[in-house]
């Protein structure tokens, strides 16, 4: 099993840190930016499409809860199962910057804000 580091490459682009996802950390998953079989996450599609980072750096909505890509049924669901608050992960990355972002993530050994 991998242990959790600091790695800004890890910074999913709805916020979530894969650097300390169960799936990721026993080699299950590449992590969201480098899995090629995520075609389902809209979020991911179009932050490859507008050829941003994160939706952090959306210029479209300055509140990620007003988007319906970043809001939707799925992530909700997501959300609700594992208690996560992706906005306020955009929101700590937009005040801290995805280095930032990581880091606290990672020294909370924590995939996501808690709701």
């Amino acid at each position: 099993m991998k242990g959790i580091v600091i790695n800004a490459d890890l910074v999913a682009r709805c916020g979530l840190y894969c650097g300390a996802c169960k799936a990721y950390l026993q080699a299950k998953c590449p992590g969201c930016r480098e899995n090629a079989k995520a075609t389902w996450c809209k979020v991911r599609a179009c932050c490859i499409e507008k050829n941003i980072e994160t939706c952090a750096a959306c210029d479209e909505c300055s509140d990620p809860r007003t988007c319906g890509k970043f809001n939707n049924v799925i992530s909700r669901l997501f959300g609700l199962v594992f208690r996560s608050d992706r906005a306020a992960c955009i929101d700590q990355i937009r005040r801290v910057g995805v280095e930032g972002h990581a880091r606290n993530m990672a020294e909370s050994g924590r995939h996501s804000i808690k709701r």
